[in-house]
Order: structure tokens, then sequence, then C-alpha cells
């Protein structure tokens, strides 16, 4: 299975992420989520595989989360998610998907729990270095 990365590379945990998957040694298959969302049906399965609720994934920081009442406690996942789809800076990121399972890299060192052969240490591009736990 390839490495897939739910990517915005606006964003510096997304890139940190990709950079940190190079640095494994695999190239992973980009998804510039904000130009090609997922579909309904996958967007579910990385739910299911990410054993995380609609609510969990959502970035609530963004303006149009408030306009369309997201932050109401009784919008059903369906609604959650319908938002998702239409509005797709909803979705949290970076998400990596591998055939040891899915994870929303937040925090970023969520990652080393999918990858084949993570790195022992990775330094961030703000110089950070984060050190996998099981290295």
């Amino acid at each position: 299975m390839t490495t897939t990365i739910f990517h915005n590379p606006r964003c510096s945990t997304s890139r940190n992420a990709l950079a940190l998957i190079k640095a494994s040694g695999e190239t992973p298959e980009v998804v510039e989520y904000l130009k090609t969302p997922p579909s309904r049906e996958y967007l579910v399965e990385l739910l299911n595989k990410m054993q995380m609720s609609p609510r969990e994934l959502m970035r609530s920081k963004e303006a149009v989360f408030t306009e369309l009442g997201l932050d109401n406690p009784e919008v059903s996942d369906d609604k959650l998610i319908d938002a998702m789809i239409d509005n797709p800076i909803l979705i949290n990121r970076p998400i990596v998907v591998t055939e040891k399972g899915a994870v929303l890299c937040r925090p970023l060192e969520r990652i080393f729990e999918v990858l084949a052969n993570p790195v022992a240490e990775f330094t961030k591009e703000n110089g950070d270095v984060i050190v996998n736990p099981n290295a």
C-alpha cells in the first residue's frame, strides 16, 4: 500500500509531515485535499480508521465553522461530514494513511504510529527536533 498524505502546503505541520515521510524513505501520494477533497464515503472510511468522530476532525477555528452553526453541539455527525465535504477547509490536517493505519498528525509525533520505517528523530522546519519514541 502506498503512503498517502492529505496535505495543505500552507500548513507547517502538513509540510513537516510530508518531509518526515520522505526522510523515512517513502514516496507518498500527496492529496491536496483543498483542491481534491475526499468523497463522502472515503471521509467516513478515514474517520473509522482513525477512530475519530467528525467533530474531532473539524477545524473549529475556521470562520465557516461558526458561520454554518457547526459550533452547536446538536449538529449531527452527518451534517458535520456534509459540511467538511462542501468546505474542505474544515478538515483538519495532515492525515496520513499507510498499511498500518490512519492518523491525524496533531501532534506531528503521531505520524510515527503509521510509518513503516520512521526515522529516529526529525528536525522540523522551525528547528525543533521531535524524537520517535519507538526508535
